[in-house]
């Protein structure tokens, strides 16, 4: 998932697919990249559960997943919370190096 995110065409795609369903072609044409390409970034976005795609007669259609989005968002919280403690205790190490005084 946060490999797929990890492109910025990708990332501006699911942001623009979470406002509304929209069709390759008109996606497509928003970036400065082959159709191929962005079929591609698609496919990339699908595979990771960022976006659904289905077929309405000719047309693909895309539309953002809100669940996996709030799936990496849940992660990444965790994580946040996480580094935050680290980072807490790394602060109160310094603290009490600097209380104690210098070493010899």
């Amino acid at each position: 998932m946060f490999h797929a995110l990890a492109d910025a065409t990708r990332r501006d795609i699911v942001v623009c697919t979470l406002e509304g369903e929209h069709n390759v072609s008109a996606l497509a044409r928003r970036y400065p990249v082959s159709f191929a390409a962005v079929q591609k970034h698609v496919a990339v976005l699908e595979e990771a559960g960022l976006v659904v795609k289905k077929r309405k007669g000719r047309e693909q259609l895309v539309r953002g997943n809100v669940e996996t989005i709030r799936r990496a968002y849940r992660l990444l919280e965790e994580l946040e919370a996480v580094w935050q403690g680290r980072i807490d205790r790394i602060g109160e190490i310094l603290a009490e190096d600097q209380e104690e005084g210098p070493k010899r």
